[in-house]
């Protein structure tokens, strides 16, 4: 904008090539920062719990300060700042996607995968889609859609996915009934798809 070249303009008469350098964002002043004694403190109290055996944690050093020092800080602030002091390692919420190894097959048909999901229609009507993977590729070798998902229904589009795709060498399902049946507590029957198997 011309406002910003106006600015960078001024900035350049004034200091010269330093005036391009990056700068830092942060504000001038922080009105709502908490005093370096209180910051003190709440350091000095992390280190005394911690060194006692007890919890140290942002809700328990809150307590303290409310109920020791007539100082309310939040659990968030709190726990900002024994970060920023090196008190707290940081742990994400979740793996991150990079650490994940996702099982694959080397070759086609190698591997098929089959699961099925639970689906409400937009008139209310609950449905479950059955789904045939190829593990290699990814590609889905047939998607059906039921009322309910059984056990000949499975056995079924299985031998509709042989016919157009040729036989897999091994299939991976979870322990659904409709799947298989050896930990259902029987005598050790075997399911529709466990016989065509």
């Amino acid at each position: 904008s011309k406002g910003w070249v106006s600015k960078l303009i001024a900035r350049y008469r004034a200091e010269g090539e330093a005036a391009f350098e990056p700068r830092s964002r942060r504000p001038k002043t922080s009105p709502a920062a908490i005093p370096a004694a209180t910051v003190e403190l709440i350091v000095r109290l992390r280190k005394q719990l911690s060194d006692q055996g007890l919890d140290a944690g942002p809700d328990t050093i809150a307590w303290h300060l409310r109920e020791h020092h007539q100082l309310t800080v939040s659990r968030a602030t709190l726990s900002r700042y024994l970060t920023r002091h090196g008190l707290v390692t940081p742990e994400p919420k979740k793996r991150p996607r990079s650490s994940y190894i996702r099982f694959q097959a080397d070759l086609p048909n190698e591997t098929w995968q089959a699961d099925f999901t639970h689906y409400r229609l937009a008139d209310g009507t609950d449905t479950e889609i059955l789904t045939w993977l190829d593990d290699h590729s990814r590609y889905a070798l047939h998607v059906t859609a039921h009322n309910r998902v059984t056990g000949p229904i499975v056995r079924d589009t299985f031998s509709q996915a042989v016919h157009t795709h040729g036989v897999p060498a091994s299939t991976l399902t979870d322990n659904g009934m409709v799947f298989t049946t050896r930990l259902s507590g029987g005598r050790g029957g075997r399911n529709a798809l466990e016989h065509e198997l």
